[in-house]
């Protein structure tokens, strides 16, 4: 984005209100214009940071008067287009000025640090891993901190068995966008007394957890799997019985979704008859 026009149209506009009424009027248009304008850069900027398409490119952005001036260099001609294309659908851009070049085996500079497309990948993988942890029914003794570097996972913390400690990573692994897990859990394994106290616990709390909270987490429980088309993939529960129906590609994705709805908290048994492939 071109900050230093952006500075000095907003200092010009600042003086200008100097000179009477008709100016400030002026400069307050000016000024709000500008911001809008900002706004459109932004918001096309942030788009293709965001985007695994574009975000490797250098691509600059400049919007004036609802026209948007794009340039940099991208590898193949689908990416120029998904360019133009974005900044067309931000609200008030009518027109693109499209100077991005196109050029075949083109490679970015790699940066020693993470992008903002990067980190909000890595937040938002995190973010689905703790919640898939929470879910599972199998992982009431984790104590567990995720930390998430441009895909690669880190577990730390405590898990009460080797089995909950194996669940807890391939949960993660199985993350989309996860490219690595690093499990590092130690297992503590809890007195007697306080295991048949949390079983117990965890028996009660699973009789009420309703069937849509159910249905919902087991849903998402197959859209964030790397292995797993989710969305092909009804979900159903009542009385904490899930029924799954729908198409998968494989035997393999049909046990995985299975797998999946059945580690969920609440879940009592899975049918999937209706799953075919």
């Amino acid at each position: 984005m071109n900050h230093s026009f952006r500075k000095t149209l907003m200092a010009s506009a600042i003086a200008l209100s100097s000179f009477g009424v008709g100016s400030t009027a002026f400069a307050s248009d000016t000024v709000g214009q500008n911001m809008t304008e900002a706004r459109q850069e932004t918001q096309i900027w942030t788009t293709y940071a965001l985007s695994p398409n574009l975000r490797a490119n250098d691509l600059k952005v400049s919007v004036h008067g609802g026209k948007a001036t794009l340039s940099g260099t991208v590898e193949e001609g689908v990416n120029k287009d998904l360019a133009k294309q974005i900044a067309l659908g931000v609200k008030g851009v009518t027109e693109v000025d499209n100077q991005i070049v196109v050029q075949p085996e083109y490679v970015a500079a790699v940066s020693t640090e993470r992008s903002y497309g990067q980190v909000v990948d890595d937040a938002t993988i995190t973010s689905t891993v703790k919640s898939k942890l929470l879910w599972s029914k199998y992982t009431d003794g984790l104590s567990t901190d995720v930390d998430t570097n441009r895909g690669n996972v880190k577990l730390i913390g405590t898990a009460d068995s080797e089995a909950a400690k194996s669940l807890a990573g391939q949960l993660a692994g199985n993350t989309r966008g996860v490219a690595s897990v690093d499990n590092q859990l130690v297992v503590k394994t809890p007195k007697p007394g306080l295991v048949d106290k949390t079983k117990a616990v965890t028996q009660e709390a699973g009789n009420d957890i309703a069937d849509g909270w159910i249905s919902t987490k087991v849903k998402s429980m197959l859209l964030y799997s790397s292995n797993v088309e989710g969305s092909d993939i009804t979900v159903d529960t009542q009385n904490g019985v899930v029924t799954l129906s729908g198409k998968v590609d494989s035997g393999a994705e049909r046990a995985l979704a299975i797998e999946l709805a059945s580690n969920v908290r609440g879940v009592k048994s899975v049918q999937s008859k209706a799953l075919k492939f």
